[in-house]
């Protein structure tokens, strides 16, 4: 079986934290040095590992460079980042850092154009976010900004501009510990059978991740663990040796 479980690292002020639903104000901090959080994931196993700067999510530009330089220098295996990628040049600047797989969210909601633009220069590196609250897309940090935009419509769209993996988040599940939204993650991979995805939002156990690889859908590759991980739910060394080649 060959199913990325990819641990997940989102910082704030330069720290390791964990929100409830992308809420600024529902937030726990987990550690000081998200670099050694990321070697801990490396050392269990972690092929990739998901680094989002929250607080360039929250204000539209990066803000955690100094956090994502230092992971990006602890750890050897691949980063997916994302957080305030809303211009080509943070792109750029990313993949300049050693960033693997950029995560481009508001900027392909709202400039599908430039979007394209990007995919055009960086191919199957970039990553578009599907955060969904009941399966319309929400954007800007989550905090305020909903589209009218269902997830299908949305990723149908994004893949006629090339995009071929994206990273579906159920807004209402994320750091919740209520299991991930097994149906809509189904939904979208039936629909878009040419494109790639990795579910986000909800992971409490080992259980919902063999779920999700059960699917035996081939273009469901992953899935991010979070919050299951820093509060011991979840054994990642664990979940990579049986679900991961």
């Amino acid at each position: 079986m060959s199913f990325l479980v990819i641990p997940a690292i989102d910082l704030m002020s330069g720290r390791c934290v964990r929100l409830r639903q992308g809420r600024a104000e529902d937030r726990t901090d987990f550690s000081d040095n998200p670099a050694e959080v990321a070697r801990t994931f490396e050392a269990a196993g972690a092929k990739r590992i998901h680094v989002i700067d929250l607080d360039g999510a929250f204000r539209g530009a990066p803000e955690n460079l100094a956090a994502i330089r230092a992971i990006r220098q602890a750890v050897g295996c691949e980063i997916q980042l994302g957080g305030g990628m809303r211009t080509p040049e943070t792109a750029r600047r990313a993949f300049a850092e050693g960033i693997n797989h950029v995560i481009l969210g508001t900027l392909a909601v709202e400039q599908p154009d430039v979007l394209s633009e990007i995919v055009r220069e960086h191919g199957d590196h970039i990553f578009v976010a599907v955060d969904a609250r009941d399966g319309i897309v929400a954007v800007r940090g989550w905090q305020t900004s909903q589209t009218n935009l269902s997830a299908v419509d949305f990723a149908r769209r994004m893949v006629e501009l090339g995009v071929r993996t994206f990273l579906h988040t159920d807004i209402a599940r994320d750091g919740m510990l209520t299991g991930p939204n097994i149906e809509a993650t189904r939904t979208l991979a039936l629909s878009l059978v040419e494109a790639s995805f990795i579910a986000s939002g909800g992971v409490r156990s080992l259980a919902d991740l063999q779920t999700l690889a059960a699917l035996q859908l081939p273009n469901v590759v992953g899935a991010v663990a979070g919050r299951a991980i820093y509060d011991g739910k979840l054994d990642l060394a664990e979940a990579i040796r049986l679900l991961q080649d």
